[in-house]
């Protein structure tokens, strides 16, 4: 009764978070299922289906797919966050960038051509909605 934990096969409660320190330095591809915070450097591809951080110190150099991200340091290359990106003050990006929803705070650097993919399938909705309706 208390203490069990009803799981499906296959399912995991657990939430990892891993965190990338301040003097490390990665090259290759790292593929996870849970949350990263990255103070050092990155030099390759992170696919996830948490959140990625990336903090005032961290550079990223590379393609990160995502579900959600918060930049307060460099990130330069692909960036695919299926919902949210958030952009601190101090965050420099460039490169290609495919989002959800977009947060910019004023200071920021960016220089990214950007495609909000949530807005495109919103348009397509309501214009078959006035399709249906005017037919």
């Amino acid at each position: 009764m208390f203490g069990k934990e009803s799981k499906k096969a296959g399912e995991n409660t657990v939430a990892e978070r891993n965190v990338i320190g301040k003097n490390t330095k990665i090259t290759g591809e790292i593929v996870s299922e849970g949350d990263f915070r990255i103070d050092g450097t990155i030099e390759g591809n992170i696919v996830t289906n948490g959140r990625v951080i990336i903090g005032g110190s961290g550079f990223v150099n590379g393609k990160v797919e995502c579900t959600n991200a918060d930049v307060e340091g460099k990130f330069s290359g692909e960036l695919l966050v299926a919902n949210t990106l958030t952009v601190k003050s101090s965050a420099n990006i460039n490169g290609d960038v495919v989002i959800g929803k977009l947060s910019v705070e004023p200071g920021a650097a960016f220089n990214a051509t950007c495609a909000m993919k949530g807005a495109v399938k919103e348009l397509n909705k309501n214009e078959q909605g006035l399709k249906e309706k005017t037919a």
